[in-house]
């Protein structure tokens, strides 16, 4: 084997593994609580992906992901009920509208020279603007949100059996993962490296910083936006508390910093993790309000406390103790 496709095994290998692992589990189970749970893990592994590329790799905290995500929601549910436009080609539109969308306020942010605290502050204010909006315009459906009429076919993007949508969800999410194991390899991928270590002197070193951390914000926002189009299709719902509420924002930063902070697994694993964890614990607790946020704060607290590079982290320190390999 050639050295350059042994790297590319190497590579992009594991990803190739865990999609095709996780494709099978509805041959394993026909439930649909089971087949629910994991296509919404895969929804917010999507977004937490997105928010890796921006965090993650890039270090710029992003507060207010909620705006990506709700304008790619409103956008495919939108474009559907107002336009009449395809839900395929509706899902594609969105993503795009919101990789505008992330691109704008990329722009005011970074032009500006905000960063740090004050660029994660610009983002949470960003996606409360965006909620009141949508929450107050007739255009939006206001309070009441946007249904998508229900009419299974695939020409619509609706299908009878939930376990279409698990590998619809895993695709697109295997497709994120190598297009971030790609960006990882890329000189790009190496300029957010830098710029997440030390900014100023990756500005010294000739790299352009604005161009850098708008690309990467405005990907960030597509792959988001993406999970938001497929949440709306999912469920064919939204409202402004669905898709600029604050809890699409801490999912979104919440799963890549349990899963592993700047790794291309970190927010898959973080995702199923929390989500997992937070059935079993309303399955054992029952449906008490707010258990599963309580159990993720908790979560969080340990892991930065005990795993500061996440559940991913963890796993290939024991692997490596133990002599194993381990993908990042």
């Amino acid at each position: 084997m050639k050295p350059g496709s042994q790297s590319a095994l190497v590579a992009y290998g594991p990803i190739v593994a865990v999609v095709a692992v996780l494709a099978l589990t509805p041959f394993a189970t026909s439930g649909n609580t089971v087949l629910n749970a994991m296509v919404t893990a895969l929804i917010i592994a999507l977004a937490g992906q997105g928010w890796n590329i921006l965090g993650g790799y890039g270090g710029q905290f992003s507060f207010g992901h909620a705006a990506f995500f709700g304008t790619g929601a409103y956008a495919a549910a939108l474009l559907q009920v107002r336009f009449g436009i395809n839900a395929w080609a509706a899902f594609a539109a969105a993503i795009a509208i919101g990789a505008a969308a992330g691109a704008a306020i990329g722009f005011l942010s970074f032009r500006s020279g905000l960063r740090g605290s004050y660029f994660a502050l610009v983002t949470l204010a960003f996606a409360e603007v965006f909620r009141i909006v949508a929450n107050a315009s007739p255009f939006t459906g206001g309070a009441a949100g946007t249904l998508i009429k229900l009419d299974v076919s695939w020409t619509n993007f609706q299908f009878q059996s939930r376990a279409v949508y698990v590998w619809i969800a895993l695709a697109l999410v295997g497709l994120v993962l190598a297009g971030t194991r790609a960006m990882e390899r890329s000189r790009f991928g190496a300029y957010l490296v830098a710029i997440r270590e030390n900014e100023d002197a990756a500005r010294a070193l000739g790299v352009d910083t604005f161009r850098v951390k708008l690309q990467a914000i405005t990907l960030s926002a597509a792959i988001t936006a993406m999970s938001g189009a497929l949440y709306a299709q999912y469920y064919l719902f939204v409202d402004a508390t669905i898709a600029y509420g604050p809890w699409i924002s801490v999912e979104a930063l919440l799963v890549p910093i349990i899963g592993g902070l700047g790794t291309v697994f970190g927010p898959l694993v973080g995702a199923v993790a929390l989500h997992a964890l937070g059935e079993g614990t309303k399955a054992v607790a029952g449906r008490i309000p707010g258990i599963d946020l309580a159990l993720f704060g908790a979560l969080l607290i340990v892991a930065v406390a005990f795993a500061p590079n996440g559940l991913h982290g963890l796993v290939r320190r024991l692997g490596q103790g133990f002599g194993w390999g381990g993908a990042k």
